[in-house]
């Protein structure tokens, strides 16, 4: 079956992780071959179903732009690895005040755009303004406009100073595209400082990149990068097995699997997934203002046969929105469990004896058609009549993420550390608990990790308790490789997948 996620990505603030120094672009981490010699030209053919809506990251361009170009055509002054370390990138250095509310960077020297100008602080300042612009559609707008003032006392230096402390502002910032603030037609087109250039976009079929020769750091390990895109995942396997492709960034039909674990030709990888599927109620407006009627629906879903029969053994149940590589995670899945006999004393205490009907907003792409026919028929089982609903991602955008018009949803969030989102109860799904915002809050100006880690646990089991969402499952993370490759991304974290280290032999 085929998943093609909207641009939508459920994001959030996050710990200040481990910081090192990396020297270039590259990590020289990965998966796959090792040994042999390998093609320093060659051409590497990736799979995938996500194509770009456009290319500009702060207008909608949504996960396949992120896939193709994160890390590979932009990189930001810090670098999110595949392990989810945060490493400095095309920041050499900086300094944070006592009060944790000015930050200063340093540029690395002799970085140049692909048009090459080279980088200076005015495109560093630009960057970050077109995030937290009003018309900004990045997922890191939020987060980032605790920003207060951007200075840039010389072509190398930028001081940031927040309104408030941000444990999370370092995090954050790897995912800011500097981007040439002269540049133009960035839907179309590019002007990063990353490994890659871009070569050709050809809608509806591929996007090239080619090896930038005037990149700062390590050379790309290949030439080309080139993503061919598919429309479903029975089209994407065939791909692979007629060598079309030399990797998927992540399969999407594990029915198929077995052709590739049994040929010594390929190479299965099951890495760490970060994306949930959630049932997302609309929490005001009736009858999902109840925290009963959200606690009964909950309890009459059995998530592990969905999982079962969307992922057959691949995939988890979480019970919350915090996946197992997040600080503050527990296992919280035994909270609102599988339980109808327990779904229909909730709905009688709500005064929904005879059970209600409501629309659920869906998805066109799977397993969202899936995931809702599966609803439907346990909610009947308690009285509950769902009428589904399909529509575009375009039209969710509009109808449920700006718009809030919507009794409850499907939807797919991609990144890590996304839990913050439940306080901030304008968010789409309208979850308003206040002692939840105070611990959120607090946890965003802690001054260490352990401390945002406490509250947060607290943040995700008020929120479990209340059945802010019905956190589905977890997403399985499976790549797929010819095995003459060796260092691609296996982890899948926030929808990038890094090229520039992938090795082709021959």
């Amino acid at each position: 079956m085929s998943i093609k996620k909207t641009f939508l990505y459920g994001t959030a603030t996050a710990a200040t992780l481990a910081l090192t120094l990396t020297a270039c672009g590259g990590s020289g981490s990965g998966a796959g071959a090792s040994g042999g010699t390998w093609n320093k030209d060659a051409t590497v053919n990736i799979g995938s179903l996500y194509e770009p809506q456009n290319l500009d990251n702060t207008a909608g361009g949504g996960q396949g732009v992120t896939e193709a170009l994160n890390g590979n055509v932009y990189e930001g002054l810090f670098k999110l690895t595949d392990d989810g370390k945060v490493e400095k990138l095309l920041a050499q250095d900086y300094k944070v005040s006592g009060d944790g509310l000015t930050y200063t960077f340093t540029l690395r020297d002799g970085v140049k755009f692909h048009s090459g100008k080279t980088l200076t602080s005015q495109d560093v300042k630009y960057s970050l303004q077109k995030v937290i612009a009003d018309d900004s559609q990045s997922a890191r707008k939020s987060n980032l406009e605790v920003i207060k003032d951007i200075a840039t006392p010389d072509a190398r230096t930028v001081k940031v100073t927040l309104s408030q402390k941000s444990i999370s502002f370092v995090y954050n910032l790897s995912y800011v595209w500097i981007i040439n603030s002269q540049a133009k037609n960035l839907k179309t087109t590019e002007d990063g400082t990353g490994p890659y250039k871009l070569d050709k976009w050809t809608r509806g079929s591929a996007l090239s990149l080619t090896r930038f020769a005037g990149y700062w750091g390590k050379a790309a390990s290949n030439q080309k990068a080139v993503f061919h895109y598919y429309k479903d995942a029975t089209a994407l396997n065939n791909a692979l097995v007629t060598n079309a492709v030399d990797v998927v960034t992540s399969e999407q039909s594990p029915d198929a699997l077995d052709q590739f674990k049994n040929n010594q030709n390929y190479k299965v990888n099951d890495g760490d997934s970060t994306t949930k599927l959630l049932l997302a109620f609309n929490d005001k407006a009736k009858p999902f203002t109840d925290v009963k009627v959200r606690q009964a629906v909950s309890a009459a879903i059995d998530d592990k046969k969905l999982l079962e029969s969307v992922w057959g053994g691949y995939g988890k149940l979480i019970g919350s929105m915090v996946p197992p590589t997040d600080p503050w995670y527990e296992d919280l899945t035994k909270v609102n469990a599988y339980d109808p006999a327990r779904a229909k004393k909730l709905l009688a205490e709500a005064g929904y004896a005879k059970g209600f009907a409501f629309t659920l907003d869906t998805p066109n792409y799977d397993p969202h058609p899936t995931a809702a026919t599966f609803i439907k028929s346990q909610l009947a089982k308690v009285g509950i009549t769902v009428k589904i609903n399909t529509i575009t991602p375009d039209e969710w955008y509009t109808k449920v993420y700006k718009n809030h018009d919507f009794t409850a949803t499907l939807q797919e969030h991609v990144n890590d550390r996304d839990l913050v989102w439940y306080g901030n109860p304008d968010f789409y799904w309208g979850y308003d608990n206040k002692q939840v915002t105070q611990w959120v809050q607090q946890a965003e100006e802690a001054s260490t990790t352990a401390e945002q880690t406490q509250l947060l646990k607290k943040v995700s089991r008020k929120t479990a308790e209340d059945a802010a969402s019905d956190w589905l499952y977890l997403y399985p993370q499976i790549v797929v490789a010819d095995s003459k490759l060796s260092g691609y991304p296996v982890n899948g974290l926030n929808s990038q997948f890094f090229a520039y280290d992938i090795k082709k032999k021959g």
